[in-house]
């Protein structure tokens, strides 16, 4: 059906390969083609899904006046690194509120926040999940004071505007689909802030894509990301109602979370580094290893089973790996 979208700022290189893992679907495949959709692609140090969501998020902040963009995360935030460099990039200021301590040293996506010259502030995680509206609103009082006009981003840019990104990215697989000969697929991404799902589940009953979407939470539970679609739908319906109206059924894919958001086990690693010998395809073991672990998973026990074709969406995170490189360890020395 044809869409309206609201404007965007490219900033995303796209669109991004459709890339068959022959000898992955050889190995852990069970007579299905494994696909990677690859956002990792989508540029360089605005790598992954979340450059997406922000083509739109920019182009309102812009276009309502807004000039600074205050956004949230854990330390090691794609979403929030993706910020800073788009923020740099397009002129705005960029405040960042972290989960968590400051790491003992600058790496990986915390010191890319830094290199972007995002001003940043670390709360303890307990009064940050606490506070965090509270904080938000101490914030743009703060700009406001100083003439400023501050946009408040949600974490991982998943609201109703960010949910844009990935409904335009069903556009994309449409035409990946046929290149491919795929007639119908599941389509596998991780969720964590659940905009991603959100954006295909959409996008996928917009553009009548033959796919059915599942996330696999790297956090929370099941319920947590039903509700999350849910909400973010109704926010994106509610911004849009001239948009069409159409039923969406969240799928999620759980019990892969492991101990806790950002801990990975031994066997993600592990399989990182398998995928990554086998296919010279990166995952990180925050998002993309852990989801990737999860549909071997469901595959292994039939959950796909009268489904040819098994498309996994690679939303980046390449610059989580290396502040936990002390958990390939292993790997690499049995590699």
């Amino acid at each position: 059906m044809a869409l309206l979208y609201p404007r965007k700022i490219d900033l995303a290189q796209t669109p991004t390969p459709l890339q068959y893992l022959e000898r992955a679907s050889q190995k852990w495949g069970c007579g299905h083609r494994l696909w990677v959709k690859r956002d990792d692609l989508t540029g360089c140090t605005l790598s992954g899904n979340k450059v997406r969501k922000l083509e739109f998020i920019t182009a309102h902040a812009i276009d309502n006046g807004y000039d600074t963009l205050l956004t949230c995360g854990g330390v090691q935030s794609n979403h929030c690194r993706a910020t800073a460099l788009a923020g740099a990039q397009l002129g705005l200021g960029v405040h960042l509120l972290l989960r968590g301590d400051a790491p003992g040293e600058l790496d990986g996506n915390f010191l890319l926040d830094h290199l972007a010259g995002a001003t940043v502030n670390c709360y303890d995680s307990a009064y940050f999940v606490r506070e965090i509206d509270a904080l938000f609103r101490q914030w743009q009082d703060h700009y406001g004071a100083q003439g400023h006009k501050a946009m408040v981003v949600p974490t991982g840019g998943s609201d109703g505007i960010g949910a844009w990104g990935y409904i335009a990215a069903c556009e994309e697989l449409l035409s990946d689909f046929s290149t491919a000969g795929i007639e119908q697929a599941h389509i596998v991404t991780a969720t964590g802030s659940g905009g991603t799902q959100t954006g295909l589940t959409l996008g996928v009953a917009l553009h009548q894509l033959p796919a059915t979407v599942w996330g696999v939470n790297v956090c929370d539970n099941a319920q947590y990301f039903l509700d999350k679609v849910a909400s973010d739908t109704a926010d994106w319906q509610r911004l849009y109602p001239d948009a069409p109206a159409v039923a969406v059924e969240p799928r999620v894919l759980d019990g892969y979370v492991g101990q806790g958001y950002a801990i990975a086990s031994q066997e993600v690693y592990e399989l990182i580094g398998d995928l990554s010998r086998l296919e010279g395809l990166v995952l990180d073991p925050v998002y993309t290893g852990k989801a990737f672990a999860g549909m071997l998973a469901e595959i292994a026990s039939g959950r796909f089973e009268g489904c040819r074709d098994i498309v996994f969406v690679h939303t980046g995170g390449i610059f989580g790996v290396f502040p936990q490189k002390s958990g390939f360890s292993r790997t690499v020395a049995a590699g």
